[in-house]
C-alpha cells in the first residue's frame, strides 16, 4: 500500500536540511562515530523474540539500517534511500503486523502524542514495543538544545495529546517542541494520558561526546583520538538525569488497560 502524503511548504524546508546533513554526514567521521553509539542503544532494546516487523519512523538519512539491517525505514518524504512513505498518524502497516516502533529525534516532532500513540498501538504485535531517543531538558540539554538549536524547547507551551476530529493524519504540518519527552515521559504530568502504556524503560545520557562534536553544523571541538576519554566523562556524567541532554523510553501496552 502506498501512502498519499501532501507536505506543506515549511515542511519542505525539513527535507532540505536532510539532504544537507547527508553532505555533513560523510565529512565528520567523529559524527558518524558518535551517532553509532546512539544507534546501539536502540538495538539493544530490539527484542529478536518479539514476532514482526522492526520499523523506524522518520527515518531522516536512513543510517539506522548500518545497525539494524532488518528496519523497514520510512519517513512523510518519498526519499529514494528510504523504504516506505509513512504518517506517523495513519500508518499502512496491517493490524499487529509491526514487532517494534523505533522514533529517532522523532517524538518532538509529534504535534498529537496521544494520537499518534493510538496508531502505534494498532500495527503493534503482541509483546510489541516503541522504542524512543529524544532529547532530554537536563541541564546539558536545555542549554544547548535552548541556545544552539532552531527547534524550540516548549516547554511552557500546551500539548494537545489529541488531534481534532477533522485531523487527516496525511497532511502533517511543521511542529516541534524539544522538550516533550521529558515533560511526557519524565513527569506525572501525562500519567492518565499514558494509561494503555507501560514505560518498560528510561534510561539517561549526558550526550557530551555529542554536543562537543558539534552536530551536523556546529564546530567539532575535540579530536576523535580523545573520544576515549570524552566517552568516560559522558558515562559518569550520564549518572545523573538532571545533566541529561538525551534519553531513551521503552514503551509496553499496558496489558492491564487491555
Amino acid at each position: 500500500m502506498t501512502l498519499s502524503i501532501r507536505v506543506p511548504v515549511d515542511l519542505e524546508q525539513h527535507n532540505i536540511e536532510i539532504f544537507e546533513n547527508r553532505r555533513f554526514w560523510e565529512k565528520k567521521p567523529l559524527l558518524r562515530r558518535v551517532y553509532s553509539d546512539f544507534y546501539r542503544e536502540i538495538s539493544l532494546r530490539v527484542n529478536p523474540a518479539i514476532p514482526g516487523l522492526v520499523v523506524e519512523l522518520g527515518s531522516g538519512m536512513g543510517n539506522i539500517k548500518q545497525h539494524i539491517p532488518q528496519c523497514v525505514t520510512t519517513d512523510i518524504f518519498p526519499n529514494p534511500w528510504l523504504d516506505r512513505v509513512e504518517s506517523a498518524y495513519r500508518l499502512s502497516f496491517k493490524q499487529g503486523e509491526v514487532g517494534h516502533l523505533i522514533l529517532f529525534d522523532v517524538w518532538h516532532h509529534l504535534q498529537y502524542p496521544g494520537t499518534a500513540l493510538k496508531e502505534f498501538a494498532r500495527v503493534l504485535a503482541p509483546g510489541g514495543r516503541i522504542i524512543i531517543f529524544d532529547p532530554a531538558m537536563g541541564l546539558i540539554g536545555r542549554i544547548v538544545f535552548g541556545h544552539f538549536h532552531h527547534e524550540p524547547l516548549g516547554m511552557e507551551d500546551e500539548i494537545e495529546f489529541h488531534a481534532p476530529e477533522s485531523f487527516s493524519g496525511t497532511e502533517p504540518a511543521y511542529y516541534a517542541a524539544q522538550g516533550n519527552a521529558s515533560r511526557v515521559f519524565g513527569t506525572e504530568a501525562f500519567k492518565g494520558e499514558l494509561g494503555a502504556w507501560r514505560i518498560a524503560e528510561i534510561k539517561y545520557f549526558s550526550g557530551l561526546a555529542y554536543v562537543a562534536s558539534g552536530g551536523f553544523r556546529g564546530p567539532q571541538l575535540y579530536p576523535m583520538g580523545l573520544l576515549p576519554f570524552i566517552d568516560v566523562v559522558d558515562s559518569a556524567l550520564s549518572r545523573f538525569p538532571m545533566l541529561a541532554s538525551r534519553m531513551i523510553v521503552v514503551l509496553e501496552p499496558n496489558v492491564s488497560q487491555g
